[in-house]
């Protein structure tokens, strides 16, 4: 038996100069090294009382030992956990108690804060900084720069995924190696990577997006990546004519839109934009195009399954549409009785395929409810498929507003909303009515240095859309809250404007 997810990803490397990662300061990072440096982890992890299959929590900044830890976790056959540098200690404790996590890796100025949590909760704790200190680089520092990998077989799990938990406690997906190998061997077919890409990667890497898509699409292709510790335009644009893709979340196209000498000859060089694990407005699509002559490439992913849909690298990249499904994946789109609906309806999008997780950590109930016995996963967002099988997102289940008995879809409203005078984006959503039951509020953002007219987008609307669909209120923002992979948080605005009718 072999390590899969090892093996292919980083183990046919073995000895290879070829650089890996440029970091910012100019340092380069090789192949060979970096395996040398992955096998230093999986040893200090086995130093440690580690075995396969038990699980190491990974709460770090983005630096090139944290991914070296990671996949030394994999290496040495752990079960990894990459938690969102933002978590609270509460958050922590939740995380480090139900993965029964055996080993706690914090950054060292949270150590103080964290120590507790990993007592309370039977784990070690060590520490890893981004300049290479903290004492598990010590322990690191220490060991032999081979190690024998752990043997693990396809469907062994790799990673746990906790879901952001907007409905209740964060699930951990269990992410099997074949789901993450698979997926990344079919990305890197699909938007033809070769040896010879340089990726600009400023995601973070706690999250599926820039580990599971970014990081592994770069490992299989043999390709080097550009490895920024957060988002900073300017520095993107300087690094351009040296690389040739970016993947990003819509909030980097829109900063690098907003970036003065970002144009057509500040991307001569690039070959291809992704974007995804957000929505992205048909606008920014339009004016990216405008501006550089490229068109972004949207694709869909979650972290229950990794990337299902993508708009092609070659044919129709449609604004507003996540593509199609991935060679290998299903689709379907279906109703309330998990019947699928004709092309053109709207329903509840399923997917099924070897990027599909095996289930929520002891929680059998929650994985009985949204992964059917048949191996399709019930995703929980609202989409429609054309008939030429391009898939749209149109929201989330959870957001689909019942007002009156009249089903509304806010992605619907929001398209409207978007495309008024003076707006820059909007969400909708439903908040408690004592006649409707709920109705429909329109938050809007205004672009800068415009103030829309509230009381004519609502006659806009008015004429375009049929009466129950009509928001019953319009409130101006700032900003929308999002999450770190800019995703809308609709729970916080609904949380927000619950009273506004009471």
């Amino acid at each position: 038996m072999t390590n899969p997810l090892y093996d292919q990803m980083l183990g046919r490397h073995a000895g290879s100069a070829a650089v890996f990662l440029h970091l910012p300061d100019g340092r380069q990072v090789s192949y060979a090294d970096f395996l040398g440096r992955v096998a230093q982890f999986a040893g200090a992890v086995r130093a440690q009382g580690i075995a396969p299959g038990d699980r190491v929590a990974i709460q770090v900044g983005k630096s090139a030992d944290a991914l070296a830890l990671i996949f030394g976790c994999i290496q040495a056959g752990v079960v990894f956990l990459p938690l969102n540098t933002g978590y609270t200690a509460d958050e922590m404790s939740y995380f480090v108690e139900n993965s029964g996590a055996r080993l706690l890796v914090c950054a060292p100025e949270a150590e103080a804060a964290l120590g507790p949590v990993a007592e309370a909760c039977g784990a070690q704790i060590l520490t890893l900084g981004g300049a290479g200190e903290g004492s598990l680089a010590q322990v690191a520092d220490a060991q032999a720069q081979s190690f024998d990998t752990e043997p693990r077989a396809p469907e062994d799990i790799a990673a746990f995924l906790y879901t952001s938990g907007t409905t209740g406690r964060s699930k951990g997906a269990m992410l099997s190696q074949n789901n993450l190998l698979s997926n990344a061997l079919t990305l890197v077919d699909l938007w033809r990577f070769t040896d010879k890409d340089v990726l600009l990667h400023a995601l973070p890497i706690f999250h599926t997006h820039g580990l599971f898509v970014a990081t592994n699409v770069i490992l299989a292709a043999g390709a080097s990546m550009v490895f920024f510790d957060k988002l900073d335009p300017e520095a993107l644009i300087d690094w351009m004519p040296r690389a040739t893709s970016l993947m990003g979340v819509p909030t980097f196209y829109t900063r690098l839109l907003d970036t003065a000498r970002f144009d057509t000859a500040a991307t001569a060089s690039m070959r291809l934009f992704i974007s995804g694990s957000a929505p992205l407005l048909a606008e920014t699509h339009l004016r990216f195009e405008e501006r550089t002559g490229h068109r972004i490439l949207e694709r869909y992913g979650m972290t229950e399954t990794n990337m299902n849909t993508s708009n092609p690298y070659e044919g129709e990249r449609r604004a507003g549409t996540v593509g199609l499904p991935l060679p290998g994946v299903e689709v379907k789109v279906c109703g309330p009785d998990g019947a699928e609906v004709p092309r053109g309806e709207i329903g509840v999008l399923e997917v099924r395929g070897p990027n599909v997780f095996q289930g929520y950590w002891q929680m059998p109930e929650k994985t009985a409810e949204e992964l059917r016995a048949d191996g399709f996963f019930i995703t929980g967002d609202l989409a429609q498929q054309a008939e030429d099988g391009y898939v749209t997102i149109v929201g989330r289940n959870k957001d689909l507003i019942i007002s009156g008995g009249f089903n509304i879809y806010p992605k619907e409203l929001e398209s409207l909303l978007d495309d008024m005078p003076g707006v820059l984006e909007s969400a909708v959503i439903g908040v408690p009515h004592p006649d409707f039951g709920e109705t429909p509020v329109g938050v809007l953002v205004p672009k800068p240095d415009e103030t829309p007219d509230l009381e004519a987008i609502a006659g806009l609307v008015a004429e375009k859309l049929a009466r129950f669909k009509h928001p019953r209120k319009l409130v101006l923002i700032d900003a929308l809250p999002r999450n770190t992979m800019g995703k809308v948080q609709k729970n916080a605005l609904r949380a927000s404007y619950q009273g506004l009718f009471a």
